[in-house]
């Protein structure tokens, strides 16, 4: 049944999938039926929005993952980009393009959505269905911060720090690519990514000044960050943490971890031993900035410079 908070909708096959999916969502959709979603954040707080896509044989293989792992991953991907920027979740609309060969999929693919949403104690406001030739879901995320985290904060001095364990992704896409079944805990973690909102809001509350989530892998996101703060990052691979059976060089360049890489002040009262007993999670010093204007990472160790990230139009 379609909870009362939406307003009445007409005829036709489109209309038809949108109700299918609010019977699939529940209450966990909110006012869907207007033109345009109307949300209030605090008033002291500033909007954060980003959007994210999700799209059949670029971002994903139909034969790797279920219809409700692509609609929990996609919308994961989504909110990790407000974690980035230490943001608590209001809103998501999700703009889907369905071919008809995946139609019969859609309960399960709102489900994922549903779930990772749900997860993050975020509504789903709003969006659009249309017919396509393959599966793609953009989904446009909207929270709030009092301050947000940007990337462009990071300053000589400070200490670089990463959330969790790198490499499990990368793993898992690797062994994809090659036609093997990965190991389950690198599978879990391509399919299943967790956003780490709340651990980014500690990270705000506790002194992180400048924040990004590594989608394209640790070097290159590494590389953003000291571009948009105007600095250079060096970083000991040494102390880079990997998920068990995967090597540094790979945890460097293993991209859609959807960790944090944060730059703190020494002064800050961040202490990785607190962060873990609060999140369960390690917090790893990995580096230092250590000059304004070149915008360069360099790595301590014997891994050879050039390592690259993903590039989402190559």
């Amino acid at each position: 049944m379609i909870p009362p908070s939406h307003l009445e909708m007409g005829a036709g096959a489109e209309f038809d999938a949108i109700r299918g999916l609010l019977v699939t969502w529940g209450a966990q959709a909110a006012g869907i039926g207007d033109d345009a979603a109307v949300l209030a954040i605090p008033a002291s707080e500033r909007l954060v929005v980003s959007t994210d896509a999700s799209v059949e044989n670029v971002h994903f293989r139909r034969e790797w993952m279920t219809a409700e792992e692509i609609g929990g991953r996609a919308a994961a991907a989504a909110l990790s980009d407000l974690a980035a920027m230490g943001a608590t979740p209001c809103g998501l609309l999700l703009a889907l393009g369905i071919p008809k060969e995946w139609l019969s999929e859609l309960e399960p693919l709102a489900r994922g959505v549903g779930a990772a949403a749900a997860s993050a104690g975020c509504p789903i406001v709003g969006g659009n269905v249309s017919a396509a030739g393959e599966l793609s879901l953009t989904i446009t995320v909207l929270g709030s911060a009092g301050q947000p985290i940007p990337r462009s904060g990071a300053r000589e001095g400070d200490i670089i720090f990463v959330t969790g364990r790198l490499g499990g992704p990368g793993a898992a896409l690797r062994a994809l690519l090659a036609g093997q079944q990965p190991v389950a805990a690198h599978r879990a973690r391509f399919v299943a990514p967790v956003p780490r909102l709340r651990e980014a809001r500690w990270l705000a509350e506790h002194g992180a000044r400048a924040a990004i989530d590594i989608s394209d892998g640790l070097v290159a996101d590494a590389s953003h960050l000291a571009r948009a703060s105007g600095v250079s990052l060096s970083l000991d691979e040494r102390a880079v943490p990997c998920v068990p059976g995967v090597s540094v060089e790979d945890a460097f360049a293993s991209g859609e971890e959807y960790e944090l890489l944060v730059a703190v002040p020494p002064a800050s009262d961040i202490r990785a031993d607190e962060f873990e007993r609060e999140f369960g999670l390690p917090l790893t010093a990995i580096g230092v900035v250590i000059a304004p204007g070149a915008s360069a990472v360099t790595l301590r160790g014997s891994l050879a410079v050039g390592l690259r990230g993903y590039d989402h139009l190559s």
